[in-house]
Protein backbone atom coordinates (compact mmCIF):
# COMPACT_ATOMS: atom_id res chain seq x y z
CA UNK A 1 0.00 0.00 0.00
CA UNK A 2 1.30 3.48 -0.90
CA UNK A 3 2.26 5.54 2.15
CA UNK A 4 -0.15 8.37 2.94
CA UNK A 5 1.28 11.80 2.29
CA UNK A 6 0.87 14.80 4.57
CA UNK A 7 -0.48 17.97 2.97
CA UNK A 8 -0.54 21.39 4.63
CA UNK A 9 -3.03 24.04 3.53
CA UNK A 10 -2.01 27.49 4.81
CA UNK A 11 -3.94 30.69 4.32
CA UNK A 12 -2.58 33.38 2.00
CA UNK A 13 -1.20 36.12 4.25
CA UNK A 14 -1.03 38.97 1.76
CA UNK A 15 -3.37 41.95 1.36
CA UNK A 16 -6.72 41.96 3.14
CA UNK A 17 -8.56 41.40 -0.14
CA UNK A 18 -6.77 38.09 -0.73
CA UNK A 19 -9.30 35.47 0.46
CA UNK A 20 -8.55 32.51 -1.79
CA UNK A 21 -8.56 29.36 0.32
CA UNK A 22 -9.58 26.02 -1.14
CA UNK A 23 -13.23 25.07 -0.62
CA UNK A 24 -14.41 22.29 1.77
CA UNK A 25 -15.29 20.05 -1.18
CA UNK A 26 -11.69 20.18 -2.39
CA UNK A 27 -10.31 19.31 1.06
CA UNK A 28 -12.72 16.37 1.17
CA UNK A 29 -11.31 15.21 -2.16
CA UNK A 30 -7.77 15.14 -0.73
CA UNK A 31 -8.86 13.11 2.28
CA UNK A 32 -10.98 10.73 0.22
CA UNK A 33 -7.97 9.96 -1.96
CA UNK A 34 -5.79 9.10 1.00
CA UNK A 35 -3.98 12.24 2.19
CA UNK A 36 -3.51 13.48 5.73
CA UNK A 37 -4.51 17.16 5.68
CA UNK A 38 -3.53 19.92 8.10
CA UNK A 39 -5.21 23.32 7.72
CA UNK A 40 -4.18 26.60 9.26
CA UNK A 41 -6.47 27.97 11.96
CA UNK A 42 -9.24 30.16 10.44
CA UNK A 43 -8.79 28.53 7.03
CA UNK A 44 -11.60 29.65 4.71
CA UNK A 45 -12.79 32.42 7.03
CA UNK A 46 -12.49 35.04 4.27
CA UNK A 47 -14.96 33.03 2.18
CA UNK A 48 -17.41 32.68 5.04
CA UNK A 49 -16.47 29.11 6.03
CA UNK A 50 -15.93 27.84 9.57
CA UNK A 51 -13.88 24.98 10.94
CA UNK A 52 -17.09 22.95 11.22
CA UNK A 53 -17.80 23.45 7.52
CA UNK A 54 -14.52 21.74 6.64
CA UNK A 55 -14.82 18.99 9.24
CA UNK A 56 -18.32 18.09 8.06
CA UNK A 57 -16.94 17.45 4.58
CA UNK A 58 -13.65 15.82 5.57
CA UNK A 59 -13.32 13.85 8.77
CA UNK A 60 -9.87 13.45 10.24
CA UNK A 61 -8.45 16.81 9.15
CA UNK A 62 -6.57 18.92 11.70
CA UNK A 63 -6.33 22.66 12.28
CA UNK A 64 -2.93 23.92 13.45
CA UNK A 65 -0.80 27.07 13.75
CA UNK A 66 0.69 28.27 10.47
CA UNK A 67 4.23 27.15 11.38
CA UNK A 68 3.11 23.54 11.75
CA UNK A 69 1.24 23.67 8.44
CA UNK A 70 4.48 24.61 6.68
CA UNK A 71 6.22 21.63 8.31
CA UNK A 72 4.19 19.13 6.29
CA UNK A 73 5.71 17.10 3.45
CA UNK A 74 3.60 19.01 0.90
CA UNK A 75 2.38 22.59 1.20
CA UNK A 76 -0.40 23.62 -1.19
CA UNK A 77 -1.24 27.32 -1.44
CA UNK A 78 -2.49 29.04 -4.58
CA UNK A 79 -0.27 32.12 -4.34
CA UNK A 80 3.44 32.13 -3.49
CA UNK A 81 3.49 32.73 0.27
CA UNK A 82 6.72 34.71 0.46
CA UNK A 83 10.28 33.74 1.29
CA UNK A 84 9.88 34.07 5.07
CA UNK A 85 7.21 31.39 5.30
CA UNK A 86 8.89 29.14 2.76
CA UNK A 87 11.93 29.07 5.06
CA UNK A 88 9.78 27.19 7.58
CA UNK A 89 9.62 24.22 5.22
CA UNK A 90 11.88 21.21 5.74
CA UNK A 91 14.54 20.25 3.16
CA UNK A 92 13.07 17.69 0.81
CA UNK A 93 9.51 18.98 1.25
CA UNK A 94 7.48 20.19 -1.73
CA UNK A 95 5.78 23.54 -2.28
CA UNK A 96 2.81 23.49 -4.69
CA UNK A 97 1.79 26.95 -5.82
CA UNK A 98 1.66 29.44 -8.70
CA UNK A 99 5.43 29.95 -8.83
CA UNK A 100 6.09 31.36 -12.33
CA UNK A 101 9.56 29.86 -12.69
CA UNK A 102 10.35 31.47 -16.04
CA UNK A 103 9.82 35.07 -14.85
CA UNK A 104 11.05 34.66 -11.25
CA UNK A 105 14.70 33.50 -11.52
CA UNK A 106 15.51 34.64 -7.97
CA UNK A 107 12.64 32.53 -6.64
CA UNK A 108 13.98 29.45 -8.45
CA UNK A 109 17.42 29.98 -6.93
CA UNK A 110 15.92 30.53 -3.47
CA UNK A 111 13.84 27.35 -3.54
CA UNK A 112 16.82 25.33 -4.70
CA UNK A 113 19.03 26.82 -2.00
CA UNK A 114 16.59 25.46 0.60
CA UNK A 115 16.75 22.00 -1.03
CA UNK A 116 13.01 22.05 -1.70
CA UNK A 117 11.07 20.40 -4.46
CA UNK A 118 8.34 22.58 -5.93
CA UNK A 119 5.50 22.16 -8.39
CA UNK A 120 4.50 25.32 -10.21
CA UNK A 121 0.79 25.10 -10.97
CA UNK A 122 1.12 27.54 -13.86
CA UNK A 123 3.70 25.24 -15.52
CA UNK A 124 1.61 22.05 -15.46
CA UNK A 125 0.77 21.30 -19.09
CA UNK A 126 -0.66 18.47 -21.15
CA UNK A 127 1.12 16.79 -24.04
CA UNK A 128 0.07 19.58 -26.43
CA UNK A 129 1.40 22.37 -24.18
CA UNK A 130 -1.99 23.46 -22.86
CA UNK A 131 -2.08 24.66 -19.25
CA UNK A 132 -4.17 22.47 -16.98
CA UNK A 133 -4.46 24.98 -14.12
CA UNK A 134 -5.63 28.33 -15.38
CA UNK A 135 -8.52 30.75 -15.14
CA UNK A 136 -7.73 32.84 -18.17
CA UNK A 137 -11.34 33.70 -18.94
CA UNK A 138 -11.70 35.26 -15.49
CA UNK A 139 -8.42 37.14 -16.00
CA UNK A 140 -9.74 38.72 -19.18
CA UNK A 141 -13.36 39.34 -18.18
CA UNK A 142 -12.70 40.56 -14.63
CA UNK A 143 -9.95 42.94 -15.72
CA UNK A 144 -11.96 44.26 -18.64
CA UNK A 145 -15.03 44.75 -16.46
CA UNK A 146 -13.04 46.94 -14.06
CA UNK A 147 -11.34 48.86 -16.89
CA UNK A 148 -14.66 49.76 -18.50
CA UNK A 149 -16.03 50.75 -15.11
CA UNK A 150 -13.17 53.29 -14.88
CA UNK A 151 -13.63 54.42 -18.47
CA UNK A 152 -17.35 54.98 -17.88
CA UNK A 153 -16.54 57.30 -14.97
CA UNK A 154 -14.05 59.49 -16.88
CA UNK A 155 -15.27 59.34 -20.48
CA UNK A 156 -15.67 62.90 -21.85
CA UNK A 157 -19.02 64.46 -22.83
CA UNK A 158 -21.49 63.39 -24.09
CA UNK A 159 -20.64 60.34 -21.99
CA UNK A 160 -20.16 56.66 -22.70
CA UNK A 161 -23.92 55.95 -22.64
CA UNK A 162 -24.81 58.64 -25.17
CA UNK A 163 -26.03 57.53 -28.62
CA UNK A 164 -24.07 60.48 -30.01
CA UNK A 165 -20.63 59.26 -28.99
CA UNK A 166 -18.35 57.44 -31.45
CA UNK A 167 -17.48 53.77 -31.12
CA UNK A 168 -15.21 53.00 -28.18
CA UNK A 169 -11.72 52.28 -29.50
CA UNK A 170 -10.04 49.33 -27.76
CA UNK A 171 -6.51 48.25 -28.64
CA UNK A 172 -5.54 44.76 -27.56
CA UNK A 173 -1.89 43.72 -27.38
CA UNK A 174 -1.56 39.97 -27.87
CA UNK A 175 -3.87 37.37 -29.37
CA UNK A 176 -2.89 34.32 -27.35
CA UNK A 177 -4.76 32.41 -24.65
CA UNK A 178 -5.65 35.49 -22.56
CA UNK A 179 -6.06 37.69 -25.61
CA UNK A 180 -8.73 35.44 -27.13
CA UNK A 181 -10.88 35.87 -24.03
CA UNK A 182 -10.06 39.59 -23.89
CA UNK A 183 -11.44 40.01 -27.43
CA UNK A 184 -14.83 38.70 -26.37
CA UNK A 185 -14.78 40.68 -23.13
CA UNK A 186 -13.80 43.95 -24.82
CA UNK A 187 -16.62 44.01 -27.36
CA UNK A 188 -19.09 43.49 -24.49
CA UNK A 189 -17.62 46.04 -22.07
CA UNK A 190 -16.59 43.17 -19.78
CA UNK A 191 -20.22 42.86 -18.71
CA UNK A 192 -22.86 41.06 -20.79
CA UNK A 193 -25.81 42.73 -19.08
CA UNK A 194 -24.35 46.23 -19.58
CA UNK A 195 -23.58 45.46 -23.23
CA UNK A 196 -27.15 44.26 -23.86
CA UNK A 197 -28.61 47.40 -22.27
CA UNK A 198 -26.48 49.74 -24.38
CA UNK A 199 -27.10 47.75 -27.55
CA UNK A 200 -30.87 47.78 -26.93
CA UNK A 201 -30.74 51.59 -26.72
CA UNK A 202 -28.90 51.96 -30.02
CA UNK A 203 -25.65 53.15 -28.44
CA UNK A 204 -22.56 52.57 -30.62
CA UNK A 205 -20.44 49.62 -29.53
CA UNK A 206 -16.73 48.85 -29.49
CA UNK A 207 -14.24 48.83 -32.33
CA UNK A 208 -11.42 46.43 -31.48
CA UNK A 209 -7.90 46.59 -32.90
CA UNK A 210 -5.73 43.54 -32.19
CA UNK A 211 -1.99 44.11 -32.34
CA UNK A 212 0.32 41.14 -32.18
CA UNK A 213 3.81 41.47 -30.74
CA UNK A 214 5.64 41.56 -34.09
CA UNK A 215 3.76 44.72 -35.11
CA UNK A 216 4.73 46.75 -32.07
CA UNK A 217 8.14 47.63 -33.52
CA UNK A 218 6.38 49.74 -36.17
CA UNK A 219 6.65 52.96 -34.19
CA UNK A 220 4.77 55.33 -36.51
CA UNK A 221 1.85 52.93 -36.90
CA UNK A 222 1.69 52.20 -33.16
CA UNK A 223 1.63 55.88 -32.29
CA UNK A 224 -1.22 56.42 -34.75
CA UNK A 225 -3.19 53.56 -33.15
CA UNK A 226 -2.53 54.83 -29.62
CA UNK A 227 -3.74 58.37 -30.44
CA UNK A 228 -7.24 57.01 -31.08
CA UNK A 229 -7.30 54.39 -28.31
CA UNK A 230 -9.73 54.72 -25.39
CA UNK A 231 -8.70 51.46 -23.71
CA UNK A 232 -5.31 49.79 -24.12
CA UNK A 233 -5.13 46.15 -22.97
CA UNK A 234 -1.88 44.25 -22.45
CA UNK A 235 -2.52 40.52 -22.87
CA UNK A 236 0.93 39.67 -24.24
CA UNK A 237 2.93 36.67 -23.13
CA UNK A 238 6.59 37.52 -23.63
CA UNK A 239 9.17 34.75 -23.36
CA UNK A 240 11.46 37.29 -21.70
CA UNK A 241 9.91 40.34 -20.03
CA UNK A 242 13.02 42.47 -20.45
CA UNK A 243 11.62 45.19 -22.73
CA UNK A 244 8.23 46.92 -22.61
CA UNK A 245 5.82 46.42 -25.49
CA UNK A 246 4.60 49.99 -25.05
CA UNK A 247 7.35 52.31 -23.74
CA UNK A 248 6.13 54.99 -21.38
CA UNK A 249 7.00 57.65 -23.94
CA UNK A 250 4.21 56.35 -26.18
CA UNK A 251 1.60 56.77 -23.43
CA UNK A 252 2.01 60.49 -23.97
CA UNK A 253 0.33 60.13 -27.39
CA UNK A 254 -2.89 58.82 -25.84
CA UNK A 255 -6.00 60.83 -24.93
CA UNK A 256 -6.19 62.08 -21.35
CA UNK A 257 -9.22 59.87 -20.65
CA UNK A 258 -7.55 56.68 -21.95
CA UNK A 259 -7.38 53.68 -19.62
CA UNK A 260 -4.48 51.20 -19.43
CA UNK A 261 -5.34 47.61 -18.51
CA UNK A 262 -2.62 45.18 -17.41
CA UNK A 263 -3.73 41.55 -17.78
CA UNK A 264 -0.26 40.04 -18.04
CA UNK A 265 0.81 40.93 -14.47
CA UNK A 266 4.51 40.69 -15.27
CA UNK A 267 6.59 42.14 -12.42
CA UNK A 268 9.10 44.96 -12.28
CA UNK A 269 12.54 43.83 -11.15
CA UNK A 270 15.38 46.31 -11.51
CA UNK A 271 17.81 44.06 -9.64
CA UNK A 272 17.72 41.10 -12.03
CA UNK A 273 20.12 40.85 -14.95
CA UNK A 274 18.57 41.61 -17.32
CA UNK A 275 15.80 43.58 -15.64
CA UNK A 276 12.14 42.64 -16.05
CA UNK A 277 9.39 45.15 -16.82
CA UNK A 278 5.68 45.24 -17.56
CA UNK A 279 4.38 45.24 -21.11
CA UNK A 280 2.97 48.76 -20.67
CA UNK A 281 5.77 50.67 -19.00
CA UNK A 282 4.78 52.82 -16.03
CA UNK A 283 1.66 50.91 -14.95
CA UNK A 284 1.77 50.19 -11.20
CA UNK A 285 1.51 46.62 -9.90
CA UNK A 286 -1.92 46.23 -8.34
CA UNK A 287 -3.31 43.68 -5.92
CA UNK A 288 -6.68 42.62 -4.55
CA UNK A 289 -6.77 45.61 -2.19
CA UNK A 290 -6.08 48.18 -4.90
CA UNK A 291 -6.29 47.61 -8.63
CA UNK A 292 -7.34 51.06 -9.88
CA UNK A 293 -4.73 53.81 -10.14
CA UNK A 294 -5.61 57.37 -11.18
CA UNK A 295 -2.72 59.40 -12.67
CA UNK A 296 -2.01 61.16 -9.36
CA UNK A 297 -1.84 57.97 -7.29
CA UNK A 298 1.30 57.72 -5.08
CA UNK A 299 1.90 54.23 -6.50
CA UNK A 300 3.43 55.83 -9.60
CA UNK A 301 6.09 57.60 -7.54
CA UNK A 302 6.85 54.35 -5.70
CA UNK A 303 7.78 52.47 -8.88
CA UNK A 304 11.40 51.24 -9.18
CA UNK A 305 13.94 53.71 -10.55
CA UNK A 306 14.43 51.69 -13.73
CA UNK A 307 10.81 52.32 -14.72
CA UNK A 308 9.79 55.42 -16.67
CA UNK A 309 6.42 56.62 -15.36
CA UNK A 310 6.44 60.23 -16.51
CA UNK A 311 3.41 59.76 -18.78
CA UNK A 312 0.40 58.61 -16.78
CA UNK A 313 -3.19 57.65 -17.41
CA UNK A 314 -5.79 55.81 -15.38
CA UNK A 315 -4.32 52.32 -14.98
CA UNK A 316 -5.96 49.07 -13.95
CA UNK A 317 -3.68 46.27 -12.74
CA UNK A 318 -3.99 43.29 -10.41
CA UNK A 319 -1.69 40.48 -9.37
CA UNK A 320 -4.58 38.05 -9.83
CA UNK A 321 -7.73 39.12 -11.62
CA UNK A 322 -9.69 35.93 -10.85
CA UNK A 323 -9.35 36.70 -7.12
CA UNK A 324 -11.83 39.58 -7.38
CA UNK A 325 -14.53 36.91 -7.09
CA UNK A 326 -12.69 34.51 -4.76
CA UNK A 327 -15.24 31.74 -4.20
CA UNK A 328 -15.92 31.33 -7.91
CA UNK A 329 -12.18 31.46 -8.51
CA UNK A 330 -11.40 28.70 -6.01
CA UNK A 331 -14.20 26.50 -7.28
CA UNK A 332 -12.58 26.61 -10.73
CA UNK A 333 -9.04 26.04 -9.48
CA UNK A 334 -10.15 23.27 -7.13
CA UNK A 335 -11.75 21.31 -9.98
CA UNK A 336 -8.60 21.68 -12.09
CA UNK A 337 -6.13 20.80 -9.32
CA UNK A 338 -8.10 17.87 -7.88
CA UNK A 339 -7.03 15.24 -10.46
CA UNK A 340 -3.42 16.41 -10.21
CA UNK A 341 -3.42 15.99 -6.45
CA UNK A 342 -5.08 12.59 -6.78
CA UNK A 343 -2.25 11.56 -9.10
CA UNK A 344 0.34 12.81 -6.61
CA UNK A 345 -1.33 11.03 -3.69
CA UNK A 346 -1.80 7.75 -5.54
CA UNK A 347 1.83 7.74 -6.70
CA UNK A 348 3.05 8.23 -3.14
CA UNK A 349 4.58 11.67 -3.71
CA UNK A 350 6.58 13.75 -6.18
CA UNK A 351 9.61 11.47 -6.06
CA UNK A 352 7.49 8.64 -7.47
CA UNK A 353 6.07 10.60 -10.40
CA UNK A 354 7.06 8.93 -13.67
CA UNK A 355 7.79 11.53 -16.41
CA UNK A 356 6.81 8.90 -18.97
CA UNK A 357 3.84 7.61 -16.98
CA UNK A 358 0.15 8.44 -17.10
CA UNK A 359 -1.35 11.60 -18.59
CA UNK A 360 -1.38 13.43 -15.25
CA UNK A 361 2.07 12.17 -14.22
CA UNK A 362 3.54 13.60 -17.41
CA UNK A 363 1.69 16.88 -16.83
CA UNK A 364 2.86 17.22 -13.21
CA UNK A 365 6.43 16.47 -14.26
CA UNK A 366 6.43 19.54 -16.49
CA UNK A 367 5.73 21.73 -13.46
CA UNK A 368 8.44 20.34 -11.17
CA UNK A 369 11.35 22.51 -10.06
CA UNK A 370 13.76 19.58 -10.27
CA UNK A 371 13.00 19.35 -14.00
CA UNK A 372 13.00 23.09 -14.72
CA UNK A 373 15.93 24.28 -16.80
CA UNK A 374 15.66 27.88 -18.05
CA UNK A 375 16.37 28.60 -21.69
CA UNK A 376 19.96 29.88 -22.10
Amino acid sequence: MTQRINIGLPRIHMEAGERRDFLPSFVAHLVKNGANVVLEHDYGIGLGYTQDDYQKHARGIRFSPVEEVYQQDYVLVLRYPGDEKVRWMRPGACLISMLHFSTRPHRVEFLRSLELEAISLDSIRDDTGRRLVENLRAVAWNGTEVAFRVLRSIYPPPGIESPNRPAIQVTLLGAGAVGMHAMQAAIRYGDDSYWKRLAANGIPGVQLTVVDYDLTNQHVLMQEILRRTDLLIDATQRPEAIMPVIPNEWIGFMASHAVLLDLSADPYDCNSVPRTVKGIEGVPQGNLDQYIFPPDDPAYDALPNCVDARNRRHAVSCYSWPGIYPKKCMDTYGKQIAPLMRCLIECGGANCIDPNGTYFQRAVTRGMLSRFFPTP
